[in-house]
């Protein structure tokens, strides 16, 4: 099973040489690693080129435009995403190759987080409360769990069903929360709870920049109102779950 990783970046060269460091020491290394320049004007791209990446340059601005250029460019079976500013454990690549090989039926994964930096009786309880209220507000949305944009992996197959649909040129939107409103009505998403990512207490760092997220994400969701208000998703998103069931019962029991 081939791996891409994928991480959009912009004016964050330190960040980027940590990241790509403790990519450098997986148990699993990728098969290629590609950083996304969104028009950095400090030494990014550098830093990515001489650890060995591959650097893909996204002129138009904004994450959902950057990831998705990643996407495209990624030849591996499993495209796994992370931040610029992330640190994954050792073994992250490891542990996601095997929940796909597990779990054939599902298309992507998504793991949790831990912080790195900030105030360290903080990082524990803040990562806790960050991902509970990211993930209670968003997964009703949803009808099902949604994507943690610092820690994602999805088959390329997937990607390529709904690349055409996701909202790749709305700077203003969380590419995450996008792409899982076009992923998991027909996919299924799963979780890898011992996979924790590390990541910055940034989300934190000032209460414009939290508020600018809240109201991103506030658009993010209704940008995909009527045709995705809760209860019509809702339905869609169980007939495609008992369809997918009764596949797998059919194929299983033609063995």
């Amino acid at each position: 099973m081939t791996v891409s990783v994928v991480i959009p970046v912009k004016d964050d060269a330190v960040a980027l040489a940590r990241c790509l460091a403790a990519l450098a020491g997986q148990t699993r290394l990728a098969d290629e690693t590609i950083v996304v320049d969104n028009g950095s004007v400090d030494a990014s791209a550098d830093v990515a080129r001489r650890a060995g990446a591959r650097v893909v340059e996204c002129a138009r601005p904004g994450i959902p435009a950057a990831s998705a250029l990643g996407y495209d460019a990624a030849t591996g079976a499993v495209i796994l995403r992370l931040d610029a500013d992330c640190v994954p454990d050792a073994t992250w690549i490891e542990m996601v190759v095997a929940a796909f090989t597990r779990r054939p039926h599902v298309a992507a994964f998504t793991g949790g987080a831990r912080f790195v930096d900030g105030p360290r009786m903080l990082r524990r309880p803040l990562a806790f409360a960050y991902l509970l209220a990211y993930t209670l507000v968003t997964a009703p949305a949803l009808g099902h769990l949604p994507l943690f944009g610092s820690n994602v992996a999805l088959r390329r197959e997937a990607w390529i069903d709904v690349r055409s649909a996701v909202h790749r040129h709305d700077a203003m939107l969380h590419d995450d929360v996008d792409l899982a409103f076009h992923l998991g009505e027909r996919h299924r998403i799963g979780r890898l709870p011992s996979a924790a990512m590390g990541m910055s207490m940034r989300p934190f760092a000032s209460l414009s920049g939290f508020k600018r997220r809240i109201d991103r994400g506030f658009r993010t969701v209704t940008v995909h109102w009527p045709h995705d208000f809760p209860p019509h998703r809702w339905r869609r998103v169980a007939i495609h779950r008992r369809s997918a069931r009764r596949g797998r019962a059919l194929s299983s029991s033609a063995r």
